[in-house]
């Protein structure tokens, strides 16, 4: 069987969507006060609006599980197998330059330019989690406090999407394909009830809940198991196929 060509252009505009969420919800977020005092209702209302923004970037994260979980399957169906190592070979070429771009100019060059403007670097990140694709962690400690470079801050949902590159090809490679909705099924059971736990409206207990990746995970897993029931000739599928364009 020849292997087709896998593309999906309708989820470059459904990134469009998620991104612009986020760049709405990062609209009323500052660092400086001087700009939250000049027009207060206007930021009050801005921040009301976009307030739940953030949630763009889980619905990446369902993307992010969608797309490699169908690829995964696909190349199981015509292969028989994953290739594990070359499936992370293309992930560090596509992710790994430009993130270790960020981590130097954030701990490097940031500090160098602050010094150079009169001011004195404070930074609190950790490098060592950052150059293990960890930092998530590191800024789950210190939330509500951020960076002091707010490139590094932002690398967090990096972390946590090279830890799931990292799992789950090897997941799905000891599965047998017919079990994998079950295993996706779990995990999302699983991420709630560890969200479950950490269900106060207190800062350390929204950090577990947004940065942990066993959080987190739930969200790829629902990406996974709708990229499973997209996969076959199933109801679902055909339910999505037939649906009208509004």
């Amino acid at each position: 069987m020849q292997k087709e060509k896998i593309f999906f252009p309708n989820l470059d505009g459904l990134r469009f969507v998620s991104f612009f969420l986020v760049f709405l919800y990062h609209t009323y977020l500052t660092f400086f006060h001087n700009i939250k005092d000049t027009s207060p209702d206007t930021y009050d209302y801005i921040q009301r609006l976009f307030q739940n923004g953030n949630l763009g970037v889980n619905f990446f994260f369902v993307l992010s599980g969608f797309l490699i979980t169908y690829l995964l399957i696909k190349e199981k169906e015509y292969k028989g197998r994953i290739h594990v190592p070359h499936f992370y070979v293309r992930r560090i070429l596509r992710i790994w330059p430009l993130f270790y771009l960020c981590v130097f100019i954030g701990f490097v060059v940031f500090p160098i330019i602050k010094k150079s403007m009169g001011q004195e670097p404070h930074e609190i990140a950790n490098p060592l989690y950052y150059m293990f694709f960890a930092n998530n962690f590191d800024f789950m400690h210190s939330w509500p406090v951020k960076p002091d470079a707010t490139l590094l801050s932002v690398l967090w949902s990096v972390a946590v999407e090279e830890q799931f590159y990292l799992t789950w090809p090897l997941i799905l490679t000891m599965v047998p394909l017919k079990y994998f909705k079950y295993v996706f099924l779990s995990i999302m059971t699983l991420s709630l009830v560890f969200r479950g736990f950490h269900s106060d409206f207190t800062e350390q207990d929204f950090a577990y809940r947004y940065f942990h990746t066993f959080s987190l995970i739930g969200d790829m897993a629902f990406g996974g198991l709708l990229a499973y029931y997209c996969s076959f000739d199933s109801k679902f599928r055909r339910f999505v196929t037939n649906l009208n364009r509004v």
